[in-house]
């Protein structure tokens, strides 16, 4: 059954194993990418307010934001890799911050994954938001204002139907103590839709998961 508004609003939407991994991998030895996205109201929950972190202001109307894009292998990833490839300057980072929230999270995913992509930081970041401008946020995220229960599984269903390249087996979602937490779609190096690896595909299955109000 085709899951649009009125379903979403059925189920109140209207108003395990941790993968193996490397690290000081040589950049660029990898398969595919993980686009990971972060529900912003359940991270600044979890962990941004008490950082006073100004993605958490009121009023910045913040949904999905990128966490970060993962060079991922068939079976674990690498991080902190080996490369020549310089940090990125002040500037680049703070230009991030408009799909991943704050500069602080765009120079740490560089170092712990960028580094990984064999890219240039001014690269992997416009590599970052050409992935993120090839997934379509459905758009009832929006208008998400009050907290609410939902199943996990609709996170996912939301995004499949707004985004019809994408397989269920190309998406998942993820949940940190209740609540809600990414959506992980993966990627080809070229950044087409394609299926996740045996390690990464471990959707959340809780049916009342938490989803915080958009602030």
């Amino acid at each position: 059954m085709r899951l649009g508004i009125l379903a979403l609003a059925a189920l109140g939407l209207l108003v395990g194993t941790t993968s193996l991994r490397a690290e000081g991998e040589k950049a660029g030895a990898f398969d595919y990418y993980i686009l990971s996205l972060s529900w912003s109201a359940n991270w600044c929950a979890l962990e941004g307010d008490a950082r006073r972190d100004p993605q958490c202001d009121k009023g910045r109307g913040l949904t999905w934001v990128v966490h970060g894009l993962w060079p991922q292998a068939e079976t674990g990833y690498p991080s902190y890799c080996r490369t020549g490839q310089g940090d990125p300057t002040r500037g680049e980072t703070a230009a991030m911050a408009d799909i991943m929230g704050g500069s602080g999270l765009a120079f740490y995913q560089w170092k712990k994954h960028g580094r990984c992509s064999g890219l240039s930081a001014a690269e992997y970041y416009r590599t970052i938001r050409r992935a993120q401008e090839s997934v379509t946020i459905p758009p009832i995220f929006a208008r998400i204002t009050k907290d609410l229960k939902v199943p996990a599984s609709v996170i996912e269903d939301a995004f499949v139907e707004s985004n019809p390249a994408l397989s269920r087996a190309g998406v998942t979602v993820t949940c940190d103590e209740g609540m809600i937490q990414e959506v992980r779609i993966c990627l080809t190096k070229d950044l087409a839709p394609r299926d996740c690896g045996r390690d990464v595909a471990r959707d959340c299955r809780m049916k009342d998961a938490v989803l915080d109000a958009v602030r």
